[in-house]
Order: C-alpha cells, then sequence, then structure tokens
C-alpha cells in the first residue's frame, strides 16, 4: 500500500508530457505482455481440456471439460520421448562445447599483448558477416560423413562469433591490467589467470552465454531439418512439427484410442498439438529462474562506470 501511495505522489509531481509518457509506455508494455502471456495461457488450457471443446472454439483462457488425455498420449508416443531425450543431447552437448571455446576465443582476444590480435578479430568479424551458406555447410557436412548424424546438429551449433565478441568485451571491460600486473607478480602465470580469476570473474557473461545457447540449440529447428534423416535421431522440435503439420498418426498413438475411427484419431491429433508444445517450453521455463539472477548482473556490468 505505501508503495503504491508513493508512486501516485510521485506521477502527480511528474510534468504532462512525462505522465503521457509513463502512459503509453504502460499501455504499450500491457499489450506486448498479453500479446505474448496469451498464447501460451491458451496453448496450456487447450492442453487440459477435451477436443470437443477445442473444436468447437469453447476454450479461450481456461480449460472446458478438464482431461488428461493428450498428456497421456503424449507418453505413450514413444517419438516424443526420444525427440525431448535428443534434444537435451543436443543443446546440453552443444552449450557445453560452445561455452569453453567462446572462453578459449574470447580471452586472448581480449588481451592487448597478444600478437597479431587485430587479425584475429578482423578473422572472426569476416566470417560472421560473409559465411559460406546453407548449401556449401551441407556439402561440407555431407563430406565429413555428418548428415543423419547426431555429431551434425552438435558441430553446427558448436560455435558463435556474436557471441564470442560479447565475450571478448565482457573480459576487456571487466578485467583490469592492473590486476593482470599483480598476478604476475604473485607468480601467477597467463594459464593460471584465466582458470582461477578470469572464469571466476566471468560468471554473469557465462551465464548468459549458456542461456543463449540452451535456447537457441533447444528451439534448432531449420538444421535438424536438414542434417537428421533417421527418425531415432530427430529432436523435439522435428517431432513437434511432424505433429503439427504432417496429417498422420503414429501407430503407438492409435493404440491408446478406443474408437478408431479417421475422426476421433484427427481429434486427438489436434488436442495432442497443445500438450507437446507445453511440454517443449517446459524445459528452458524451469532452466531460466536459475540464470535470471546472472543474466541481469551480465548485463548491467560494464553498464555503470565508476
Amino acid at each position: 500500500m505505501k508503495q503504491s501511495n508513493g508512486f501516485l505522489k510521485e506521477f502527480k509531481r511528474e510534468s504532462k508530457s512525462d505522465k503521457a509518457f509513463r502512459i503509453i509506455n504502460i499501455v504499450y508494455l500491457g499489450i506486448c505482455g498479453i500479446a505474448v502471456l496469451y498464447p501460451l495461457l491458451y496453448s496450456l488450457a487447450c492442453s487440459f481440456s477435451s477436443t470437443k471443446a477445442i473444436v468447437q472454439g469453447k476454450v479461450f483462457l481456461w480449460p472446458v471439460d478438464f482431461t488428461l488425455d493428450s498428456y497421456k498420449a503424449v507418453l505413450e508416443y514413444n517419438m516424443i520421448g526420444t525427440g525431448f531425450l535428443n534434444s537435451i543431447l543436443y543443446c546440453v552437448g552443444a552449450t557445453v562445447i560452445s561455452v569453453i571455446l567462446l572462453l578459449l576465443a574470447a580471452y586472448p582476444l581480449s588481451r592487448k599483448d597478444l600478437p597479431g590480435r587485430k587479425f584475429f578479430t578482423y578473422f572472426f568479424v569476416v566470417t560472421m558477416f560473409f559465411n559460406g551458406g546453407i548449401i556449401p555447410n551441407y556439402i561440407l557436412m555431407k563430406n565429413l560423413n555428418l548428415v543423419g548424424s547426431r555429431w551434425s546438429l552438435i558441430i553446427a551449433f558448436m560455435f558463435s562469433c556474436y557471441n564470442m565478441i560479447i565475450v571478448k568485451s565482457y573480459f576487456q571491460s571487466s578485467i583490469s591490467p592492473g590486476l593482470l600486473d599483480a598476478a604476475h607478480i604473485d607468480g601467477c602465470n597467463d594459464f593460471m589467470f584465466f582458470l582461477r580469476i578470469a572464469i571466476p570473474l566471468a560468471k554473469p557473461v557465462i551465464a548468459v552465454m549458456v542461456l543463449f545457447n540452451m535456447v537457441s540449440n533447444w528451439n534448432g529447428y531449420f538444421r535438424a531439418l536438414l542434417y537428421l534423416t533417421q527418425p531415432e535421431t530427430f529432436n523435439l522440435q522435428q517431432v513437434l512439427r511432424n505433429i503439427l503439420f504432417v496429417a498422420t498418426m503414429p501407430a503407438d498413438i492409435v493404440s491408446t484410442v478406443g474408437d478408431s475411427s479417421i475422426q476421433s484419431l484427427q481429434n486427438l491429433l489436434e488436442q495432442l498439438r497443445y500438450a507437446v508444445l507445453i511440454v517443449g517450453m517446459l524445459p528452458m521455463m524451469v532452466v531460466y529462474p536459475f540464470v535470471q539472477k546472472f543474466f541481469v548482473k551480465g548485463m548491467m556490468i560494464g553498464a555503470i562506470k565508476e
């Protein structure tokens, strides 16, 4: 109550232009919030609603004729479980390798005493703006016999020049030359300084990179569509794509339906879509709260100078 009263007093003291600006911001952010939250709430409500209610358009923000049939079908559909485990494998594998490579590349480039520093920096930047493209990358993967292999998706997301530049800038702004000189005086070599001082100081930006890589890898769909050919290697996004856009019903889902008519199968497919959407969103929604504090800190450090 005290906070709301303080807000009202502050609002009354503002000029008309400030009040108008604040009101426009509140309205705009409210519209953006509704645009983001409504599809999520609608999908969640549909995943717990009966097929009849979904088809008839009765679901709005709350489940109608509450049921868990769609989640039971998800558990019975083996490909969803396989895709979920594959997505975790691709996400964790590519994220770990990517963060290690980012640190190993960004820290030396942040050091002004690195021989050839400008050349290597330009080398990375040029590849960021001018890459080979989709077809040369596919030909490269094919020549390496990686098409159809799980490694193709891990290697495809293994390194990002843009993220490397962010980490490099963070090292430059957070590690002062005096700190490095003091470490050298105490007998610390460059490798130990990187391992024991630079990396612990870089925890916020590491958390940001972990979040960026995990979201990118978890939602990776296009490259998986290019490189993965066997159903047992599909990630969750490919399985979801097949359910959403391919009008086919897997045999293990058919066995869960008592009435095997075409209409009942199509209705179950309609209901299953929303359940898979929710299952696909859960991991990132669970991980984000643990990374949020580091994410905010990583965004703020370097913006405030003393």
